[in-house]
């Protein structure tokens, strides 16, 4: 029998720890590319969108020779081209609006074909004949918040070469740019799987295996320049023994919980914060699995 946390028929709830060091973990492009933030709290942001790409890219890294693993949201691939293919794989091929049975078995096919489509879910009415409607994926996450607030800074940084020769002709020797980081940050997020979902878009065992390594080592895998060092710190897995759960997500996943370990210290590493997991009296039949647990 396969661990608790890889039974697709199972509702799962997790809670994922990162952190990030002289880097800036995700840009705001209305803003300058400054890292995100709570402007009430001084919290930092670490939107979902950025996090499921990473996963994206490492199931792609790690999974790339397998036809089951493919990525549907790809850079360099328009959506309504790989929309129209499902329906070429399934001839007849549409020439006007499908009908819902043709829609529904290219849904299918998407859904067999494409990691991100069976996991997430995907809007695929555009396209061709109004496409072929929606997927609801079992698997969300939240936004990634920090546990304390941030104070991003801004450096400036100069380039010994110009982008244009006539600067250069004119005797200029450098370029000046900014780099904004984060000192230090400690974020945490929530993610969600549900089992009466992952029914209907055909998840096994295999692909919750893929989508916990991803998380595992999707930071050694996306390294950048503007992000530092990010690291995951921890991954922690509450599997309920059916479908449908038998507590509240918040009463499993607030059981982990972060304090400073140091009120007059300024956390710059995972351990100047205490964790504390309370594993006393889990609702009967749930499970606690630690893919990842950085504190001693």
């Amino acid at each position: 029998m396969s661990a608790a946390h890889l039974d697709p028929t199972r509702r799962h709830d997790a809670v994922l720890l990162f952190d990030v060091t002289d880097g800036n973990p995700n840009g705001d492009p209305d803003a300058g590319n400054q890292p995100r933030t709570d402007d009430e709290s001084g919290q930092g942001l670490v939107t979902d969108v950025a996090i499921k790409r990473k996963i994206r890219d490492t199931v792609s890294l790690l999974r790339g020779d397998d036809p089951r693993y493919g990525i549907f949201v790809e850079a360099g691939h328009a959506l309504n081209t790989r929309i129209e293919g499902a329906f070429t794989a399934n001839p007849p091929k549409i020439s006007n609006k499908p009908t819902p049975a043709e829609a529904a078995v290219a849904q299918q096919w998407l859904c067999e074909h494409y990691f991100d489509v069976r996991m997430f879910g995907a809007v695929l009415s555009t396209g061709k004949g109004g496409g072929a409607g929606q997927v609801r994926g079992p698997l969300q996450l939240t936004f990634a918040r920090s546990i304390d607030p941030i104070v991003p800074a801004d450096h400036t940084i100069t380039r010994v070469t110009q982008t244009r020769q006539d600067d250069i002709d004119k005797g200029e020797r450098t370029e000046i740019g900014s780099k904004w980081t984060v000192p230090y940050g400690l974020y945490r997020t929530h993610v969600f799987y549900s089992a009466p979902r992952a029914t209907k878009t055909g998840v096994t065992s295999d692909d919750l295996a893929a989508l916990w390594q991803a998380m595992t080592v999707m930071f050694d895998h996306d390294r950048a320049a503007t992000r530092g060092e990010m690291k995951l710190c921890g991954l922690y897995v509450f599997s309920h023994p059916d479908a449908l759960g038998v507590a509240p997500s918040a009463a499993l996943t607030q059981r982990v919980t972060l304090t400073r370990a140091n009120d007059d210290k300024t956390p710059r590493t995972h351990t100047d914060y205490t964790r504390h997991i309370d594993e006393a009296e889990l609702p009967g039949g749930v499970t606690l699995t630690k893919l990842v647990d950085l504190w001693p």
